[in-house]
């Protein structure tokens, strides 16, 4: 039996790999460095004194074991972060951070109306991001809006119209970054999709394309629940797990896989959220297995202490997963991606050269053992090349 890369040869196979980013926060993928100049600017004391300090503070409050409590640091990024510069500067850093991992595609997501008690109006926060997008023109890239589910459903709608706005809008010209999808983000639990029908219905007969967060912190039918109100990609999902387990269930997941979800799984913030164990009892194994559709993310890589390489690394160390896999992840990820046909298209590209370059035979003729599709990969890779990418 094949040993478990080290995690340094790990680390090395995952940052070989192209990427595409579909499940990025921008509030919670601020560099550290940034972060603490933009507290400074703003006059809001900062709980560490300098970055090392600071990498610590987070890497404490990472470990917090629930949704909720995760979810309290995004109070000090969205008070740092609430001018135009600030906001354009985070998403051209965060879209950089990504080109250098090895994205060839990424789309980031935020709540614009959050801004608004810092006197922000959320037009110009979704403005100023775009225009940090367009400043790294070499990574296609677009703005998925963000609702807060646990707010009222009127300030749903009101994000939902904020979103409808500005879909198709671009600073970049025809090709540059615009607002591409709709998100209900935020504590899960007594919160479902239903909650926010108005909205959903308003985005779903308008055609943008929605990604919900569901079956994270709350039971896997919630993932069905956001498909029947248009969802056609899910934030995490791994709920879905429980009904895998449960053969009264197991239609759950059967549908899930009938109507072509695609799962935006984020393990390292699972585990920190308390929707896994740990990455090595991770549940994205069972679904993968199981032919559901999903890729790997990082959610929050700030509050995470992650990267999309970091991510795939700690997948290769410590469960079954092999690079095959990953890549074929990668595939559905971009043929799940709301960006245009172009973008999509020269991301495939992409990644069906790395999943040649894997696939040949070594220098003396034979294959080596770590880079053979598995079972799953081949499968997976096989019917994404026949699939409809996501319009």
């Amino acid at each position: 039996m094949e040993r478990a890369p080290t995690p340094a040869a790990a680390l090395a196979a995952a940052r070989a790999l192209p990427k595409v980013v579909l499940h990025e926060h921008l509030d919670g993928a601020l560099r550290i460095g940034t972060l603490l100049e933009l507290l400074r600017e703003r006059g809001i004391a900062a709980p560490a004194a300098d970055e090392a300090a600071m990498a610590s503070w987070l890497d404490g409050n990472a470990h917090a074991g629930s949704l909720e409590r995760f979810l309290e640091g995004f109070a000090l990024t969205v008070a740092a972060m609430a001018t135009p510069a600030a906001l354009a500067r985070v998403a051209r850093e965060a879209a950089e951070d990504a080109l250098a991992d090895g994205a060839v595609l990424a789309e980031f997501r935020i709540a614009p109306l959050l801004f608004e008690p810092f006197g922000l109006p959320a037009d110009d926060a979704v403005q100023a991001l775009l225009d940090g997008l367009a400043q790294c023109p070499a990574l296609p890239s677009g703005l998925i809006v963000c609702a807060m589910r646990h707010l009222p459903p009127g300030e749903t709608v009101r994000a939902a119209r904020l979103a409808l706005r500005f879909a198709g809008r671009s600073p970049g010209g025809p090709a540059g970054p615009r607002v591409v999808a709709f998100d209900l983000a935020g504590a899960e639990r007594g919160h479902p999709p239903a909650e926010h029908a108005e909205a959903l219905a308003l985005v779903r007969h308008a055609g943008l394309p929605m990604t919900l967060h569901a079956g994270e912190a709350d039971a896997a039918e919630r993932v069905l629940e956001a498909a029947q109100h248009g969802a056609r990609r899910i934030g995490h999902g791994v709920a879905l797990a429980q009904a895998l387990a449960d053969p009264a269930r197991q239609h759950v997941v059967d549908e899930v896989r009938a109507l072509g979800l695609h799962l935006e799984v984020c393990p390292t913030s699972n585990v920190h959220t308390g929707a896994a164990p740990s990455i090595a009892r991770h549940p994205i194994v069972s679904l993968w297995r199981a032919g559901v559709s999903l890729s790997v993310h990082t959610d929050n890589p700030l509050f995470s202490r992650t990267s999309m390489s970091a991510e795939m690394a700690a997948l290769l160390e410590h469960t079954l997963l092999v690079p095959a896999d990953l890549l074929a992840m990668t595939r559905q990820a971009a043929m799940a991606s709301f960006l245009g046909n172009a973008a999509r298209e020269a991301a495939l590209r992409r990644i069906d050269a790395a999943i040649e370059l894997l696939a040949a035979p070594a220098g003396n003729g034979a294959r080596r053992p770590s880079r053979r599709l598995s079972p799953t990969a081949a499968a997976s890779a096989a019917a994404s090349s026949k699939a409809t990418p996501a319009r």
